[in-house]
């Protein structure tokens, strides 16, 4: 006997129904199954399609880095560096709740004028949904993990150079973490953030919130999408410049990636010292020249030829992280110094 569908179905029309009701309900659509055998089949429903259904394991396992829904079908998992599927499938209609489920704490809804959603979970882990127009075969879901307590800083580099990078935090010396998608950008900045002083007033900036706040002296600002009604944006190079006037010990950025690149180094380049960022590059040397470029895209006069002793004047060391099968290794430390004749 199987009458999962139909409940999936009515709970979609009817999300107020209770067992009772969806158990009288399945008695009479399937009239020739036992009483027994009907209310096992509500509860087994209930538990997949309540909370976050067959996903609630995933989450909870420590072995489980990032889970991937192609639309319906079979569910996607990468452990320990690879991908491998999860063992169960979902259908359409199971994948439609569990979305919703899963962007409930952030507030927002998937639907045609809004198909790319940002949002996270309740435990930190990042969410992207695509939805159609844009996923054209049905729902897209990745899922970036969070784990609780975050990744110690020793399990990224060796001695010495966890011994460098530490030196650095204390001198308040600005670092830019760079490294490729999946690298561990975002867990080494938290590592990073976890070695702060809890009396420093660290302002965190993000377009999606995921980065531990070291103290309760420590805030967040999270970027926002526009609006039902076309209002209410506020962009990354907002939260920075607003950051700035909050008085922060620190400023960190999630991710640098628009035209915040030239308020953070002009930012850098008049006393705000001891910034951290992240910024997608293949390499440490290449995270400099992207800046530049990012920085092109305020608009305005900025001119190309300004922007090298900026990044030089501003950024003290670029950590390059990789990743290597289930592991995330600092690869690169690259100090930068500036152009002779340039002021630090």
């Amino acid at each position: 006997m199987s009458g999962g569908r139909e409940l999936r179905s009515w709970l979609a029309e009817e999300r107020s129904l209770s067992p009772a009701e969806l158990t009288e309900r399945l008695r009479s659509a399937l009239p020739s199954s036992s009483a027994e055998a009907v209310t096992g089949e509500v509860h087994g429903a209930l538990r997949r399609i309540t909370g976050f259904g067959p996903l609630a394991q995933l989450l909870s396992s420590p072995d489980i880095n990032d889970i991937c829904i192609n639309g319906p079908g079979p569910v996607w998992v990468d452990a320990g560096g690879l991908w491998h599927r999860a063992g169960f499938d979902l259908e359409a209609d199971e994948l439609q709740l569990l979305i919703e489920r899963l962007l409930a704490h952030s507030g927002k809804r998937l639907d045609r004028l809004h198909p790319l959603i940002d949002a996270h979970l309740p435990d930190g882990s990042r969410i992207h949904v695509a939805g159609p127009p844009v996923a054209t075969e049905g729902p897209i879901v990745t899922i970036r993990r969070f784990r609780a307590g975050g990744i110690p800083l020793e399990s990224f580099a060796s001695p010495a150079m966890v011994a460098r990078i530490k030196a650095a935090l204390a001198a308040r010396q600005t670092m830019i973490v760079s490294g490729s998608t999946g690298a561990g950008k975002t867990s080494l900045v938290g590592a990073l953030i976890n070695e702060l002083h809890t009396t420093e007033r660290v302002v965190v900036v993000e377009d999606t919130a995921e980065l531990p706040l070291p103290s309760a002296a420590a805030v967040r600002l999270e970027a926002q999408a526009v609006g039902p009604e076309g209002t209410g944006a506020v962009t990354l190079r907002d939260l920075v410049r607003n950051a700035l006037r909050m008085r922060p010990d620190r400023l960190v950025v999630g991710e640098v990636r628009g035209p915040e690149a030239l308020d953070l180094l002009l930012a850098l380049n008049t006393g705000h010292r001891g910034c951290l960022a992240t910024c997608h590059a293949g390499d440490a040397r290449s995270v400099l020249r992207r800046l530049e470029v990012l920085s092109l895209l305020a608009g305005g006069s900025v001119d190309r030829a300004a922007m090298q002793p900026l990044v030089e004047g501003g950024i003290d060391l670029v950590v390059h992280v990789e990743r290597r099968g289930a592991e995330r290794r600092i690869v690169d430390l690259l100090e930068v110094s500036p152009t002779p004749g340039q002021p630090r």
